[in-house]
């Protein structure tokens, strides 16, 4: 089984490879890692692999995990968010 980081690596690679067929600079293109159902102890190696760019689709996980991690790590929403989920403070 690959690495976090060993992971990051082949898809930056294959985007960087998309990105040049269309005349891209890899690096203009920012990857999300979506981090849902995956525990908060994961997310440092993609860290430390120069990931920080983190995505979640429900409010609860990322409430969790938040608190935990270096504030330097930003967060998207990804896929639609329900409408009960978004009053949570």
């Amino acid at each position: 089984m690959n690495s976090i980081s060993e992971n990051l690596e082949r898809v930056r690679e294959q985007v960087a490879r998309a990105a040049a067929k269309v005349g891209r600079v890899g690096g203009e293109i920012e990857l999300v890692a979506v981090t849902k159902t995956h525990p908060a102890e994961k997310v440092p190696e993609a860290i430390e692999a120069g990931q920080n760019l983190f995505g979640q689709s429900r409010v609860q996980e990322p409430r969790a995990k938040i608190p935990e991690l270096p504030s330097s790590v930003r967060w998207h929403f990804v896929g639609p968010l329900q409408k009960n989920k978004i009053r949570h403070p």
